[in-house]
This record gives structure tokens, sequence and C-alpha cells, in this order.
């Protein structure tokens, strides 16, 4: 079989898929570790499966009010197993990772608290929840929630000096994020997670801590709330729904919290009890056991990435042999065009609208125009292919997703020959 498989179907050049060989033939200890957490991540889901009991009638749903749907109430079991949390919220009519984030905080909080987010300036999207910017009615902060933060110390580590003088008798929510988002920041690794959550809960045993989990599924072996996070929250068209889920937010953590927050989804005394699941178990099941699978593809996919681009001159977060803890990868350009043309690439590699040209636009909830390239089966699926970026100093790309490896080996081969001729 003629290895040049590239050069042949997409017309690339052949030092672009040497560069290709040459990368991965460096990166194959890295790719045998993150199969290893592969393994342990898709056993453990076989296994909430098992001892949910899962079977093909929990498969069919019902209409109307939803009350007895036998697929609801077992796929928030099985989430609840996987996560380690006393129960879960998994519904296709939470619309978004941000949607999820917004209910969560808008039932946990009342008039006269405070949110502190101890993991910096958190995703552009929640600044509009939280109050930040902009001034819409039903704002976080329009309904007397006070916010705060603190800026991690060197871009990686936890301040408690600054988290100590931060709380005070109206901090009601911790909040953590655990990805990079639109930062230069690395993502932060499951053990410093449990050190931050460990240190606030021996003096504040009563502040909720919140994880914002999006990006950060099965990246390793353990999950925030196996190591003491109250809540964790994410959206389904990112790691855990695998590229099937069509839709959907989950919650996951203790049960009086789940409690409050299904009664603002729905309303006070009906909480979990109803809500439809239109059809979607099989497909948000299906997706949680395929997540592992994808986000493994997606991490080798980002590594290669960092290697191809780091060989090129630009700055990679995170770099080469950092510890991962989500499945972006960002590239720093420092140039609006190569931006762009990195984005334009990724979208030429996609199955989907591979013909699109992507281009930047002002997106609701940014506050600078946003370039997205994705073309996926799922819209707006963040664990398929995607390349994104708010055009904003430092010019830095967003990668990640990629249900298959030899997807981003293809939008690797494409972005690199790109960028490298504007280089020279």
């Amino acid at each position: 079989m003629n290895k040049y498989n590239l050069c042949k179907l997409f017309s690339l050049a052949r030092d672009t898929e040497d560069a290709i060989l040459e990368a991965e033939a460096s990166l194959l200890s890295r790719f045998e570790s993150i199969d290893l957490i592969k393994e342990y991540n898709q056993l453990k889901i076989i296994k909430a499966m098992q001892d949910s009991n899962l079977n093909y009638t929990n498969f069919y749903w019902n209409t109307g009010y939803g009350y007895n749907d036998p697929g609801r109430e077992k796929v928030e079991e099985i989430y609840a197993k996987v996560f380690n949390t006393e129960d879960a919220l998994v519904r296709p009519n939470i619309v978004s990772g941000t949607h999820a984030l917004y209910l969560t905080l808008s039932a946990i909080t009342t008039y006269g608290d405070t949110i502190l987010s101890i993991s910096g300036r958190p995703y552009d999207t929640l600044l509009t929840v939280l109050g930040v910017e902009g001034d819409e009615a039903n704002s976080l902060k329009s309904q007397g929630i006070g916010y705060q933060e603190v800026s991690l110390k060197n871009r990686r580590d936890f301040d408690y000096d600054a988290i100590s003088k931060a709380i005070d008798q109206n901090t009601k929510v911790i909040m953590i994020q655990r990805s990079t988002g639109y930062s230069d920041r690395k993502a932060i690794v499951i053990d410093k997670i449990e050190e931050c959550i460990t240190r606030i809960k021996n003096k504040h045993p009563e502040i909720i801590i919140m994880v914002d989990n999006c990006y950060g599924e099965f990246i390793e072996t353990s999950e925030p709330s196996d190591v003491g996070a109250d809540l964790v929250v994410g959206s389904l068209i990112k790691n855990p729904g695998g590229g099937i889920a069509l839709t959907g937010g989950y919650i996951c953590g203790k049960s009086h919290l789940i409690n409050q927050i299904a009664n603002r989804l729905t309303a006070p005394g009906i909480g979990k009890e109803v809500g439809l699941t239109f059809g979607q178990t099989r497909n948000t099941l299906q997706g949680l056991y395929l997540a592992p699978s994808a986000v493994s593809e997606s991490l080798k996919g980002s590594l290669l990435i960092a290697s191809l681009f780091k060989g090129l001159g630009f700055e990679v977060i995170p770099d080469l042999h950092d510890q991962r803890s989500d499945i972006i990868q960002s590239v720093v350009f420092n140039s609006k065009k190569l931006l762009i043309k990195f984005c334009q690439g990724v979208q030429r590699s996609s199955p989907v609208d591979s013909h699109a040209i992507t281009e930047p636009w002002a997106m609701p909830g940014y506050s600078n125009d946003v370039i997205m390239a994705s073309g996926a089966f799922v819209q707006g699926s963040s664990i398929e292919i995607s390349a994104d970026a708010p055009i904003r100093e430092p010019y830095a790309a967003f990668f990640q997703g990629g249900l298959t490896y030899t997807q981003c080996k293809l939008a690797a081969a494409i972005t690199y020959e790109d960028i490298k001729k504007e280089v020279k």
C-alpha cells in the first residue's frame, strides 16, 4: 500500500506528508498513553450501562408531558454512575454548554449571593450570562447576583492567597473552568482541581464548587466530580456526545442541587418528573458509549497539530509535552491573515461543507467577530473536526475535535501546507 495517500487523494505535496509521517513517529509513545486512558474510560462507561441494566426498551419514548419516559431516567442514572455523582440532569432541551451553566448558576444562587471564578475570566459567552458584558435583562447581575474573579498564577496555578481574600460571607458558588476556552492558558488538570477543592472545602464546606467540564470529559481517568466537585456541567455536542448526540447538555452532582436545577428547568414541584427526550435516548447513550474513542482520536490529532506548527516556529498551547486536560489545541499566529487561512484550511478538510469559505462574523454572545470552521454532521459539534477563534490579538486559532484520527491528519496536512507557503 502506498503510504502517500494524502498526496494521491488530495494533491498535497510529498514533503507535507513526509512531515506528517515524521511527526507521527515522534508521537507514538504519547499515542499509546492516550489509548490506555481510552480503555479505562470505555470500560467505565460499559460498566455503568451494565450496572444500570440498560435494555432495548429504554430507547422508547413518550409524548406530551413525558411522564415515566422509559429512557430519560435511565440516561440520567447512567450519567450519574459515569461521573460518580448522586444524581444527574441530562436533557435534549438544554441547548448548549452555556445554557447548562446559566441554568445551573441561576438555580443555585439568589439575590445577594456572589459567584467567584477562580480560573480567571470565563469563556466569552458566559460573560453576558454573568452580566460582566452587555446589559441583558435576564443576566445574573440583573437578578442581584454578584460576580468576582481571581486569575491563575502564571497562567497555570490557582492563586490560593487571592482566593482566600476573595471569599466572603456572600460567596455562594466557586466556579472553575477546566478548559482553556479562548484564553492563552492551559487546561487545568484533575490533580490541581482536586488540591484546590480540598483546600477550599476544608475551610468553607458550605460553598458550592461547580466545574465547567466542557471539552474535558474522558481526557483523564478521573472527572472533577471524582475529586470533590459538587456539580460538573457540560454539553452533549462536545466530548460526551461522541459525535452521535444531536443536542443536549448534562449536569451531574449532589442530589439536592440537581433537584433545584431541575425545578428551574421545568417548574418548582415538577422538577425531573417531566420532559420529553424526543426519541434521543439511543443517540445520547450511543454517543456516550463512543465518547472515549472520539476523545482519544481528537487528542492524537491535537498532538499532531502541535508538533507540526511548533516545527514551523509558532507558539502552541498546550506545548507538545504538556499534560493535557481538554481536547483544545491552540496555535498562536500573531497574524489575522494566517489565523483565517488556518480556519479555512480546516473547513476544506471537513466531510461536510468542505466547499464553504468560512469568514469572521458577529456571532451572538461574543464581543469580537468570530471565525468558525465546522464541517460537522451535527451543527456546531465541537467533538467533530472544528477550529475557531475570536478576531483579536494574538490571533490564536483553537483547534478541537476529530472523530477519527485520519480526519485530524487530513486537517493537519492541509493547514500545514497552506501556512508553510505563507511563512517561507
